[in-house]
C-alpha cells in the first residue's frame, strides 16, 4: 500500500497519503524468524530421505550451497564449471555472480540423483520447479520426516554451521551473497557467544582454597631434620 499511494501522488491520483505514519505490522514471524535447523533435524531427515531421493538432493543443494529456494530451483549443470558453483541470484541482480566450490558430499549426492537437463531439482512429471510450489514440497518433505524444518531454514543453518566452524564476515558475506556485514555478524557474533560461553563455563565452579594443593609435610618431618643435624655436630 505505501508503494500504491507513493506512485499515487507522485502522479496526482491522490493529494495526501493515507499511509504516512501508519506503523507496521509486526507478525510472528518477523519477531520470532524462520526456524533454523538442528543438526539433529537434519539427521532425521537424511534418515527418512537417504540419497537418491529428490528429497534428499534438495536437502543437500540447499545446506551445501547457502543458496535461496528462488535459486536453488534454477540451478543446474550449466552452473558448474571446474568445481565451481558460479550463479547470479534472485536478490543479486546486476551485481555480479556468486561463486561456491562445490563440495564432494553434494557431488555425491547429485551423482545418485535423477535430475533434469537444465535444473537439478525436478518435479515428479520431471519439469523445473516454481519456488513457491518448491516450497510447498519440501514443506510437505519436513513434515513427513517429522522435522519442523523450511528451505530458508536450511540457509540460516547452513550460515550457523559455517560460523561455528570460524567463518568470518567477509567469508559468510561472499558464501551467502549479502553485501553488507549486517546478517554475517548477527551468525559470527552469536557462534563466538557460544564459544566464550564454553570456555568460561568453568569459571563457574567453586574457587579452590589457596593452600588446597599445597604440599603437606608429614608429622615430625622438620624435628628429625634438626635431630639429624645435631647428630652430624
Amino acid at each position: 500500500m505505501r508503494g500504491l499511494f507513493a506512485w499515487a501522488l507522485e502522479e496526482d491520483h491522490v493529494k495526501t497519503d493515507p499511509t504516512k505514519g501508519v506503523k507496521l505490522f509486526k507478525g510472528e514471524n518477523e519477531a520470532v524468524g524462520f526456524h533454523t535447523w538442528t543438526e539433529e533435524e537434519v539427521t532425521r531427515f537424511q534418515g527418512r530421505w537417504p540419497s537418491g531421493t529428490r528429497e534428499r538432493l534438495a536437502l543437500d543443494l540447499l545446506l551445501f550451497t547457502g543458496l535461496r529456494r528462488g535459486d536453488v530451483v534454477r540451478l543446474g549443470r550449466q552452473h558448474v564449471r571446474d568445481g565451481l558453483i558460479s550463479i547470479r541470484t534472485e536478490k543479486q541482480a546486476g551485481e555480479g555472480e556468486i561463486h561456491l566450490p562445490m563440495l564432494d558430499v553434494l557431488a555425491n549426492t547429485i551423482s545418485k540423483s535423477v535430475t533434469g537437463d537444465l535444473t537439478f531439482l525436478t518435479t515428479a512429471r520431471g519439469t523445473a520447479f516454481v519456488k513457491e510450489s518448491f516450497g510447498n514440497w519440501f514443506r510437505s518433505a519436513c513434515k513427513s520426516a517429522g522435522v519442523p524444518g523450511s528451505a530458508h531454514g536450511l540457509r540460516k543453518a547452513g550460515a550457523t554451521r559455517a560460523a561455528e566452524n570460524g567463518a568470518t564476515d567477509r567469508q559468510l558475506m561472499a558464501l551467502f551473497g549479502w553485501s553488507t556485514g549486517k546478517m554475517a555478524h548477527h551468525y559470527t557474533h552469536a557462534a563466538d557467544t557460544k564459544r566464550l560461553a564454553r570456555d568460561a563455563v568453568e569459571l563457574l565452579r567453586p574457587a579452590r582454597k589457596q593452600n588446597e594443593k599445597r604440599p603437606h609435610l608429614k608429622p615430625g618431618a622438620g624435628r628429625k631434620a634438626k635431630l639429624s643435624k645435631k647428630a652430624g655436630a
